[in-house]
C-alpha cells in the first residue's frame, strides 16, 4: 500500500501532471492495443434524465456511473484507473508470464530482476517464516541510539531506504540555475501525509487520528515492540511537526521555498542536529543547499532538543515498520491496508497477490518493465502523430496569447519566447539506464526492495553539482498520465496514456480533440500556471512579466481560486481553490486550446457533419467529459480534497465549462441554466 509520508521536497523541484507513467522503435516489431474495437464515445453512458446545461457531468455520464461501481479493490474508479488496470494487469501481467517462463536467466539481466523480484513477492510461505527478521538489523540500530546526535546517524541512514523523518534532502535542477543539479532540502514525517489530517476538528478527520492511533498499536504489538501506548506517541509527535510545518499550498510557492544557502547554514538553523553526520550517513557531499523552510528547520531543531529520546527511537521504529508492512507477513500486510487502503481510501478489499505481485514489480522495476511495454505495444506511427498534435497545439497557444487583451506587448514577447522553447519526450525514452547493479534474489523480498531503492537514492544523489540530464524520464513508458516540468521547460506523454479513451487513432477528431489534444493543452498551460509562469524559456526561476500584466494575471487566477472555493465535494469538505489552481488553470487553458485547435484543423475541409445526433462541437465536450467519468469512496474523496491539487473528477467536468461561450453555444444553454456563469464572471485566462 503505499504510503503518504514522503518527504516533501520543494515543488519548484516536482513535475505537475494530468491526473489526481532504446533503441529506435522503428525497427521493433510492434503489437498495439486493439483500439478499433473500442467506440470513440459509448451513447449508453449517456443519462437523458439529466441537463446538459444542469448537470454535464451526470448527463454525459449518469448511467456510466450506475454501470460501473467502484470494485471492492479500489477507491476510485474511471478511465485512468481502467486503463491503468488494462496496462498493469494484462499487458504487463503477458510480458512478465513471458519472462517467467524462461530458465537459465544470466545474473543481472533485466529479465533476471524482474523475474525474480516478482517470484520474491510471490513466496509468501517464505515471507511468513521470516517474519520480521529482515528489519533486524535496522531495529538494532534504532533500538542503540542513546542521544540525539545518534538519532541523526540512524535516520540519515534509513533515509537511503526511503524512511521518512522530519527532513529529507534530494537532487533536482537548481530552479535558478536549471542546466546544474543541487542539492533540496524538504520537510517530511507525516505519516497521514498533510498537516490538516492533524489540525482539522470534523468527526471524519478526527476518527481518522483515532484509528490512526489504534493502527500503530496494532503494528506495534504483531512486531512484539515493547513500547507502551505507541500510537499516542506517534501522534503526538507528528502533530507537533504538523503543527510548525507549511501547508500543502504554502508549498506551492517557488519563490518563498527558494531559499539557496551553504550546507553549514544548517547547523545554524538547527545546532543541536548532526546534519554532518545525518548528511554522511546517505553519502551526501554538498557544499551549497536550497532551503524550503528556514522558520521549520529552526522550529524542529528546537523540539527535537527537548523531546525525549526514546520518543525519537520509537517514531523512528514506526517508519521502518509502516515503510515496509506490506512486504511482511500476512498479519502486518493486513493491519497495513486496513489503515491505508480502508480507512484512510475507503478500499474494501486488497488486490490478490498476484494482482499486488505486478503492481509491486512495476514500482519497482518500472523502467525495465516500460523498454518491453514501449516495445510491444507503442507504434511509432502514434509517436509521430502526437508530435503533430503537439505542434498544432504550440501554433493554437501563440494565437491565443496574441490575441489576450490583459497582457502587454513585452510580456507577450516573453511568452512567445518560452512558448517556442517548449520541448516534448512521447512515448518512452531515447536512451535507457542500466539497472544491472541491483542485486535481485528470489526469496528475499524485502531485500529487493531495500537494493531498488538503494539504487534509486544513489543515481538521485549523484547528480548533486553535475549537469543536468534533460533527457531523462519522470514516468515510465506504462504510465497512465503526463507531465510539465517547469525546470526543463518540457511537456512528457508517456505511450501508457495514449490509449483510449485519451487518445483513438480510429475515432472521430473531435472526440480525440477533447481527450487527447485538451490534456496537451493541459500540459502546455502548466508552463504558464501559477507556478509554471515563474520560470522562463530556459526553466529558471526568473521574472519575465511586467508589474501590471502579472497583477493582471493573479486577479484572473484569484477569481478562479474563488470560483472553486464555493465547490463542495462533501458536507463540510469544500475544494481548496488555492492548492488546487495550478490543475484547474491547466483544464481551462487545455480546453480553450484544444478546441481552437479542432477549429483550425477544419480550415480548407469544411466542417464536419454530426455523429448520431451530436454536432462535432458537442462531441468535443462529450471527449472530455468521458476521460473523466468517475466514482470515487468518501474517504478517497476526503482524502483528495485535503491532500490532492488535483480537484475531484467530477469538478474536472462541471467546474471549467461554464466559462466557456463555446460550450454554452455548442449545448444550446441559456441564462438560468446551472452551468452558465454571466458574462462579467466567467473566467478567460488564456
Amino acid at each position: 500500500m503505499k504510503k503518504t509520508n514522503a518527504v516533501k521536497l520543494p515543488l519548484l523541484a516536482a513535475m505537475v501532471t494530468i491526473a489526481a507513467c532504446n533503441s529506435n522503435s522503428s525497427s521493433q516489431k510492434t503489437e498495439t492495443a486493439d483500439s478499433t474495437k473500442v467506440p470513440a464515445f459509448a451513447l449508453a453512458d449517456i443519462d437523458s434524465s439529466y441537463k446538459a446545461c444542469d448537470d454535464f457531468d451526470n448527463y454525459v455520464n449518469g448511467n456510466w456511473k450506475k454501470n460501473n461501481p467502484i470494485p471492492s479493490t479500489e477507491s476510485r474508479w474511471g478511465a485512468f484507473n481502467i486503463l491503468d488496470k488494462e496496462n498493469k494487469e494484462v499487458r504487463l501481467k503477458g510480458i512478465i508470464a513471458d519472462i517467467t517462463s524462461k530458465t537459465d536467466l544470466k545474473k543481472g539481466t533485466e529479465e533476471q530482476q524482474i523475474a525474480d523480484y516478482y517470484s520474491s513477492f510471490l513466496d509468501t510461505a517464505t515471507i511468513e517464516q521470516r517474519g520480521i527478521t529482515p528489519l533486524q538489523p535496522y531495529l538494532d540500530k534504532i533500538n542503540g541510539i542513546k542521544t540525539l546526535a545518534d538519532w541523526a546517524s540512524v535516520t540519515g541512514e534509513l533515509q537511503k531506504i526511503g524512511v521518512s523523518s522530519f527532513t529529507g534532502f534530494g537532487a533536482d535542477a537548481d530552479a535558478k540555475d536549471s542546466k546544474m543539479n543541487v542539492l533540496y532540502q524538504g520537510q517530511g514525517g507525516l505519516t497521514l501525509g498533510e498537516k490538516s489530517y492533524y489540525e482539522r476538528q470534523d468527526s471524519a478527520t478526527q476518527n481518522v487520528r483515532s484509528e490512526f492511533v489504534t493502527h500503530v498499536d496494532k503494528m506495534f504489538k504483531l512486531a512484539g515492540f515493547p513500547e507502551a501506548n505507541p500510537g499516542k506517541t506517534i501522534l503526538e509527535f507528528e502533530t507537533k511537526l504538523a503543527n510548525i510545518q507549511l501547508t500543502n499550498v504554502e508549498l506551492r510557492d517557488p519563490v518563498k521555498t527558494y531559499n539557496r544557502s551553504a550546507f553549514a547554514d544548517l547547523k545554524k538553523l538547527a545546532p543541536d542536529f548532526d546534519w554532518d553526520n545525518f548528511a554522511a550517513k546517505q553519502d551526501i557531499k554538498a557544499d551549497t543547499i536550497v532551503i524550503q523552510n528556514k522558520a521549520y528547520l529552526s522550529k524542529a531543531g528546537s523540539l527535537l532538543k527537548v523531546i525525549p529520546v526514546d520518543v525519537l527511537k520509537t517514531y523512528s521504529k514506526w517508519q521502518l515498520l509502516t515503510q515496509f508492512a506490506g512486504y511482511l507477513p500476512t498479519t502486518f500486510d493486513n493491519e497495513n491496508f486496513h489503515f491505508f487502503g480502508t480507512v484512510m481510501t475507503g478500499k474494501k478489499a486488497q488486490k490478490t497477490r498476484a494482482e499486488r505481485a505486478i503492481r509491486s514489480t512495476d514500482a519497482k522495476m518500472g523502467m525495465p518493465l516500460g523498454k518491453l511495454f514501449a516495445k510491444k505495444y507503442f507504434p511509432e506511427s502514434s509517436k509521430q502523430k502526437v508530435s503533430e498534435m503537439i505542434e498544432n497545439v504550440r501554433k493554437v497557444y501563440g494565437e491565443r496569447i496574441d490575441k489576450l487583451t490583459w497582457m502587454g506587448d513585452s510580456t507577450k514577447l516573453m511568452a512567445h519566447k518560452k512558448l517556442s522553447s517548449f520541448t516534448y519526450k512521447i512515448g518512452y525514452p531515447d536512451k535507457w539506464k542500466d539497472y544491472s547493479s541491483i542485486n535481485i534474489e528470489k526469496g528475499k523480498l524485502l531485500e529487493n526492495v531495500v537494493a531498488a531503492s538503494l539504487y534509486e537514492h544513489n543515481e538521485n544523489i549523484k547528480k548533486i553539482g553535475k549537469p543536468v540530464d534533460k533527457s531523462e524520464w519522470g514516468m515510465t513508458p506504462q504510465t497512465v498520465n503526463a507531465y510539465y516540468n517547469p525546470l526543463n521547460n518540457e511537456v512528457v506523454f508517456p505511450a501508457g496514456i495514449l490509449q483510449p479513451p485519451f487518445y483513438n487513432p480510429n475515432a472521430d477528431d473531435a472526440i480525440n480533440y477533447g481527450g487527447i489534444i485538451a490534456v496537451i493543452g493541459h500540459e502546455f498551460t502548466h508552463g504558464f500556471d501559477d507556478q509554471g509562469s515563474q520560470f522562463d524559456a530556459e526553466g529558471n526561476l526568473k521574472n519575465w512579466w511586467t508589474a501590471a500584466d502579472r497583477q493582471n494575471f493573479d486577479k484572473l487566477t484569484k477569481r478562479y481560486i474563488d470560483y472553486f472555493s464555493t465547490l463542495e465535494a462533501l458536507p463540510g469538505f469544500k475544494v481548496n481553490g488555492a492548492l488546487t489552481i495550478g490543475e484547474n488553470v491547466a483544464d481551462l487553458g487545455g480546453l480553450t486550446l484544444a478546441y481552437h485547435a479542432l477549429v483550425k484543423s477544419f480550415e480548407g475541409k469544411g466542417e464536419p457533419k454530426p455523429i448520431d445526433g451530436f454536432t462535432w462541437q458537442q462531441r468535443f465536450f462529450l471527449g472530455w467529459a468521458q476521460v473523466w467519468h468517475g466514482n470515487i469512496t468518501d474517504a478517497a474523496l476526503r482524502n483528495q480534497i485535503q491532500t490532492d491539487p488535483h480537484s475531484p473528477a467530477r469538478f474536472r467536468i462541471n467546474g471549467p465549462l461554464p466559462h466557456l461561450a463555446e460550450f454554452q453555444a455548442a449545448w444550446g444553454c441559456a441564462p438560468g441554466n446551472k452551468m452558465v456563469l454571466p458574462e462579467a464572471e466567467r473566467v478567460v485566462i488564456w
